[in-house]
């Protein structure tokens, strides 16, 4: 039955999976030490082909790993078992109104069906999307250890691997300790683009005092310095500094995307995954922008290779995201990746593949190795 997306999808399988990580990262709203959470989902067709995607949480952000491990296995699931491969998108709409919010778990199921319909028809998930715009996306890596001396190592590593760009998460401690750290960039790293993310960190009496600052430094822009919802201050801030101001958290959707055009507290956004549900929301949250004259990149959350593939996929699919990607954490943070190969990145650029589907597949020995909970298909 290859070729054939009239085939049923016959199983549903999901991992809760805790993946440990190198060290500690603080981010505005929050800190990661220890592990990370992610929800494994695999699809399997009666043709015997699979798909896997991945909900990639943070519980300060998006949601939480328990919330869309049920989303997929109690509200979802009942609209994916025996349908065909061919209903991707009634079965997307499905899932959709079973549950509120949990877009992790949405695009963990767009994913899978995506990756899923690449191995049937032996097409990479780029294709799916509309076509490539381009093979290689420049990589970005976040410092957010709030022990510089750790990033400084770290640094060290970028830079011999040709990495050109890092993001310096600011607002998890005071302001000098972030004026330090953008002055050792400078003086130690003076080749290195520097972007500057908030996650939401400031409080509103002196966010405007320390972000007109930080504008002050060569930085290509800073990133959501205030709460998701406090728009008004975010215009504020926008007409303030004289660098680009980046909106994360206050953009979920295309429908956020366009009141953000319409009320101007940006000059650009983070497209994730994550966030918009599925990837070709996650398009239309770019493409929005992109008719606006904003600038948009490919923003993660705690990922592995899985989500980070998704990710590439979408980019390479969306010429309106034009300042690169994040899809850094396989490499440089996980102490280990589920995937079967190597995530495709080196010299400082994500290498998209061109194999069917998302190109690499999990190892499900890495799966079942962290996994602390599961619900397999009997």
């Amino acid at each position: 039955m290859s070729g054939d997306l009239a085939q049923t999808i016959v199983a549903m399988d999901l991992w809760q999976l805790s993946l440990p990580v190198v060290s500690r990262r603080d981010h505005g709203i929050g800190s990661v030490t220890g592990a990370c959470e992610i929800i494994v989902v695999r699809l399997t067709a009666e043709g015997g082909a699979q798909g896997w995607g991945e909900a990639s949480c943070w519980a300060p952000f998006t949601g939480s790993p328990e919330a869309s491990f049920a989303a997929l296995d109690r509200y979802i699931r009942p609209h994916v078992a025996g349908r065909p491969v061919s209903e991707h998108p009634q079965i997307l709409n499905d899932a959709e109104r079973s549950v509120a919010h949990c877009t992790e778990a949405k695009a963990a199921l767009d994913t899978a069906l995506l990756d899923l319909t690449g191995q049937i028809t032996l097409k990479p998930v780029w294709a799916l999307l509309g076509g490539q715009s381009r093979a290689m996306i420049p990589l970005s890596v976040s410092l957010a250890n709030p022990d510089f001396d750790g990033d400084a190592e770290l640094l060290e590593w970028l830079v011999a691997d040709r990495v050109g760009i890092v993001k310096l998460k600011a607002g998890i401690r005071d302001h000098a300790f972030d004026v330090m750290r953008l002055e050792r960039l400078a003086s130690d790293w003076p080749d290195l683009r520097v972007r500057v993310d908030y996650n939401q960190g400031l409080d509103d009496a002196d966010a405007l005092a320390r972000v007109t600052d930080l504008a002050n430094y060569p930085v290509d822009f800073i990133e959501q310095p205030v709460r998701a919802g406090n728009w008004e201050l975010m215009a504020e801030i926008r007409k303030a500094i004289n660098v680009p101001l980046i909106a994360d958290e206050s953009i979920f959707s295309p429908d956020d995307m366009a009141r953000a055009v319409k009320l101007g507290i940006c000059d650009g956004v983070s497209v994730k995954i994550m966030k918009a549900g599925s990837l070709a929301r996650a398009q239309a949250v770019a493409r929005v922008a992109g008719d606006a004259g904003l600038m948009a990149y490919g923003g993660d959350m705690f990922e592995s290779g899985l989500a980070h593939l998704a990710g590439a996929h979408m980019v390479a699919a969306t010429p309106e995201i034009r300042l690169g990607c994040e899809f850094y954490q396989a490499q440089w943070y996980l102490k280990d990746d589920i995937l079967s190969a190597p995530f495709p990145s080196n010299g400082g650029q994500v290498n998209v593949p061109d194999r069917p589907g998302l190109g690499i597949s999990p190892d499900i020995e890495m799966v079942d190795r962290f996994a602390v909970a599961s619900k397999l298909t009997e």
